[in-house]
């Protein structure tokens, strides 16, 4: 498991850059973090009950909370707090960032939902 060398928050891009000892870096959009949040709030609690969250383009980080010595909690400013963000989750979402987030633009568009706040 890669850990992370470095964390940190860019408020002004709405950016967390995140380097791991594994020599990858990755600069991760609040949004994309918010809506991959690993919380059961939007995975579900099994599989097949992920919770497509629309709205969200402008959200920000507001406080990063260290859990343990293997996660954090981010705290988004639409007060979105629940989902801990382990060290392979975090690796896994730069990692898988261009999927990932085309399949998030996909499913918001076969749904009619958009970026923007409503």
């Amino acid at each position: 498991m890669a850990t992370p060398t470095e964390i940190r928050l860019d408020r002004a891009a709405k950016v967390l850059h995140v380097s791991f000892d594994d020599g990858t870096e990755f600069a991760l959009p609040a949004e994309y973090l918010r809506v991959e949040s690993p919380s059961a709030e939007v995975q579900g609690h099994h599989p097949g009950q992920k919770q497509i969250v629309a709205g969200r383009r402008h959200v920000g980080i507001i406080g990063i909370e260290p859990v343990g010595h293997y996660a954090v909690r981010l705290i988004f400013d639409d007060l979105h707090d629940t989902g801990i963000y382990a060290w392979d989750y975090l690796h896994e979402m730069g990692r898988d960032q261009d999927r990932k987030w085309a399949a998030y633009l996909a499913a918001l568009a076969e749904r009619g939902l958009s970026r923007e706040p409503g």
